[in-house]
């Protein structure tokens, strides 16, 4: 396996696209950043802006470059029958698909860091985090086991599609429909249980007496909606972005289970794929 990640590694630091996403993340960062300092100048003195409410957006966007690189990437080795050469000297299917995700999942992980450092041309501005050091390890943390479940789901695709192009739609669509699941799940949990419509009176302008949201979801359903949210890479992400992070342990365990699945999974289906 350490001769396999060595030929990835030195096929990655000659990839263009890698490069272009790392690129493409340190200008985002810093222009979303500056972007964020100049709304601090400009808005309200009252609202309390600092660092932390623009360092996470990474969180929503990172899964768009983890699913381009990782189908382009991967997709390569069948286009080019690198896989087959792989087998041909003697590397089990097993170690192969391995390799691929420590590939994919390091990838990932240095184009978050690249945008962590990037950001960091706010401080000035800004100030350092408020939420202190172990909440921002904490946030850290998470980000980096949910970008393995989104590593761990695109290598499982990638894996077994052997036509680059069709890999890359299909990783982009699972990625904008993971997304979209989780918006409207974290949308509805947004709902205000009680709402106050506006009427026009002889008074004036007054709000109405509160009612009851026929939107609100609670009880049993409530809690399966938090999970679901919870359980997402894009929800979490979602919930990242937000800083409304609520319960860390069942994120963390999330990821893990679904890193754990999926690689077993992508690993049982790849060693039965005929690749002659």
């Amino acid at each position: 396996m350490r001769k396999l990640l060595s030929a990835n590694f030195s096929r990655l630091w000659k990839d263009k696209l890698f490069w272009l996403c790392m690129g493409a993340m340190l200008i985002y960062s810093v222009v979303y950043m500056l972007n964020g300092c100049r709304q601090a100048t400009i808005g309200l003195s009252e609202y309390n802006y600092s660092i932390d409410k623009y360092y996470f957006h990474f969180a929503v966007i990172i899964g768009v470059f983890c699913a381009l690189f990782s189908s382009m990437f991967l997709g390569t080795e069948y286009s080019d029958g690198t896989i087959r050469n792989k087998i041909v000297v003697g590397h089990t299917k097993t170690n192969i698909y391995i390799t691929n995700l420590i590939t994919s999942f390091a990838a990932t992980l240095l184009m978050m860091l690249v945008w962590l450092i990037g950001a960091l041309v706010a401080i000035p501005a800004l100030g350092v985090w408020k939420m202190g050091v172990p909440n921002l390890l904490a946030y850290l943390l998470i980000a980096v086991m949910f970008e393995a479940a989104l590593s761990a789901i695109f290598t499982l695709v990638c894996m077994q599609s052997t036509n680059k192009a069709s890999t890359v739609a299909i990783s982009m669509l699972l990625f904008f429909g993971l997304m979209i699941i989780a918006s409207m799940t974290y949308n509805t949990l947004g709902e205000p249980e009680m709402t106050r419509d506006v009427q026009i009176t002889t008074n004036g302008i007054e709000m109405s007496d509160p009612t009851p949201n026929p939107n609100y979801i609670s009880g049993v359903k409530r809690t399966i909606y938090e999970f679901f949210v919870d359980f997402l890479p894009t929800g979490q992400g979602l919930q990242m972005w937000q800083l409304k992070i609520g319960n860390s342990v069942r994120m963390l365990l999330s990821s893990i289970v679904i890193t754990i699945l999926t690689t077993l999974g992508g690993i049982f289906v790849f060693k039965r794929k005929d690749l002659k």
